[in-house]
């Protein structure tokens, strides 16, 4: 696949930044018309009107809007900003699935072309890019999640035939390159960005994706990838062909020899001492599983999914050559068994659900994927311990066998008090997740976090949101869902961590952050960087890890203590000066 050129980035971006500040004046707009900032509905509103403005207050509360209760009023930011993401990525997934050919048309269940779908748009006196996003957020079910309310907010006419224009503006090369998803969300922040450089106010949960958020080069994460997940697999070609590293005379020869399907090595680096086999400059990582069906990959600040979209190719391969599967049947088989992620913004989350998604599809055509294992790290509560209580109520009451009570209605149960003592520690542990998100420990709470296990805590709340009596129960289920989801991935082992880490110094931290690094990471509290370095290494989250990293740590005296505390304990594979860490 093609990457953008110089000039598609600049009009990508420009076009970007244009869509967000257009978007979120026509939210705002449409949003005060709903009186979801007001203390009552206005007397002219529908009661159908008046419906969704409660389920848009419950949703407003849950992303971080304050209510005054007093006075009733509620404030609309970040409601604003999460409408006009919605909204205009919506239309921008359509457009990347018309491009790609892969825009399914719900009742023949076909793909179709953009000019079909431009006539089909004709027939029924419909603007075409709103039609593929009707049929796009049919195919996304894992995105645009069925009763989200802010895809019921209609934005203003005019602000959604600007919308349209931009997007029909940008060439289709845009669309087909395999690195512009990787662009978009950068800028999509990059005004907020500039904002919040500029303001030099400490950064908090409002400004971390935008200021933290840095898309990978593609030569990064393959450099990673192929010298780890590619060191792994050539030591198994030379296992198996044990002549080959005596008569190999280069590393280009070992390459080609190690190639799986469609994926050469590039970045794979060999070395021989005088007189001995060549051998992966990494090594050969012989700790890991076996097979290649058994090695899990964990980006734990996985940004729109780069690591994840470029390692689905080489573990599908690799899976094909072992267990002779399909092409289709390897692709599917590593996202139910291989890629994990997880990303303190949930927008980002979205995209990088997207990004792997579309990355499939274009390898094996449009199908029903299996359950992609990405999550988002730093949800925000939005309600107090009290009210997230009532939520473990709910849950206990969706249980297979509900709780027994005496003739006086008063008797305990077992598994409702495991319920809530799960619930009170799940609160706590997420209470400051979108300062955290991916540095939370679950197993660092003492014991498990919910006793019955967070993959039986999914179906139960999934019972406890369709049967919600209000809006806010409803949007505390879904929170709920996604924070035992991020839980349980931030609580399991994975072979293999590949990631780059977000950069940022302490001086420039709030003070959640600074409190946290204090308390529990004294060694590395000097950057956000090496903060997470140390979570990932120290808590053993992956037998290897592998990451983009400053040097910093390399030479300064303020980092002795991580040096020799954290890196040195243990071996360290490979340390190239400007890119990366590989460790294990």
């Amino acid at each position: 696949m093609p990457t953008l050129s110089r000039d598609l980035r600049r009009q990508l971006e420009n076009t970007v930044r244009e869509a967000r500040r257009t978007a979120e004046a026509g939210a705002r707009k449409v949003i005060e018309q709903l009186a979801v900032h007001h203390h009552e509905p206005w007397p002219s509103m529908t009661p159908a009107q008046r419906e969704l403005r409660n389920r848009l207050r419950a949703h407003g509360r849950q992303l971080g809007d304050r209510r005054d209760d007093r006075r009733g009023v509620q404030g609309i930011d970040r409601l604003t900003t999460e409408c006009a993401y919605e909204h205009w990525h919506r239309m921008l997934f359509a457009r990347y699935l018309a491009e790609c050919e892969l825009l399914i048309e719900p009742q023949s269940g076909v793909a179709i072309s953009l000019a079909e779908c431009e006539e089909l748009a004709r027939a029924e006196r419909r603007d075409w890019l709103e039609l593929a996003a009707d049929y796009a957020q049919r195919m996304l079910p894992q995105i645009f999640r069925s009763g989200d309310p802010m895809l019921e907010v209609a934005l203003p006419p005019e602000t959604r035939s600007a919308l349209e224009d931009l997007m029909k503006a940008l060439p289709r090369d845009v669309f087909i390159a395999d690195d512009s998803l990787g662009w978009v969300y950068q800028y999509w922040q990059a005004d907020r960005k500039e904002e919040v450089n500029r303001s030099e106010r400490k950064i908090g949960a409002d400004e971390l994706p935008a200021v933290t958020q840095l898309f990978t080069e593609d030569y990064m994460v393959l450099f990673l990838l192929h010298n780890t997940l590619g060191a792994w697999w050539a030591g198994k070609v030379l296992a198996a062909k044990p002549g080959l590293a005596e008569s190999a005379s280069s590393e280009d020869d070992l390459r080609a020899a190690c190639a799986v399907g469609e994926v050469e090595w590039t970045y794979l680096r060999f070395v021989r001492d005088e007189g001995q086999p060549w051998r992966p400059a990494a090594g050969t990582f012989d700790g890991w599983p076996k097979t290649a069906r058994d090695i899990t990959l964990l980006d734990p600040c996985m940004g729109s999914g780069h690591f994840l979209v470029f390692a689905l190719p080489m573990l599908a391969a690799m899976r094909a050559a072992e267990e002779r599967l399909s092409a289709e049947a390897a692709i599917e088989a590593v996202l139910r068994d291989n890629l994990f992620g997880l990303e303190i913004d949930p927008r980002c989350t979205q995209i990088a659900a997207f990004n792997l998604a579309l990355a499939a599809w274009r390898r094996i055509g449009y199908r029903q994927l299996p359950s992609l294992h990405l999550a988002c790290s730093g949800l925000s509560l939005g309600v107090s311990k009290a009210e997230w209580l009532k939520l473990a109520e709910r849950a206990a009451q969706a249980l297979p066998v509900p709780p027994k009570t005496d003739l006086l209605g008063t008797e305990d149960n077992l598994f409702s008090d495991a319920m809530k003592r799960g619930f009170e520690r799940l609160y706590d542990l997420f209470a400051r997740a979108p300062w955290l998100g991916s540095l939370i420990d679950p197993r660092a709470a003492g014991g498990d976090l919910v006793e019955h296990g967070f993959e039986d805590l999914e179906p139960l709340l999934a019972q406890v949101m369709a049967k919600a009596e209000t809006a806010e129960l409803a949007e505390m289920a879904v929170a709920a869902q996604g924070l035992a989801k991020a839980a349980e991935l931030l609580a399991r082992r994975f072979t293999l961590v590949a990631t780059n880490v977000p950069f940022l110094g302490n001086r420039r931290q709030s003070v959640p952050l600074i409190e946290f690094s204090e308390q529990y990471f004294q060694r590395s509290k000097v950057d956000l960087s090496v903060t997470m370095l140390d979570r990932l290494i120290s808590s053993e989250i992956a037998r290897t890890v592998a990451a983009i990293s400053p040097q910093a740590w390399l030479q300064q005296v303020r980092y002795r203590r991580f040096l020799e505390e954290v890196i040195l304990p243990r071996p360290v594979h490979i340390v190239l000066r400007y890119l990366s860490l590989t460790h294990t």
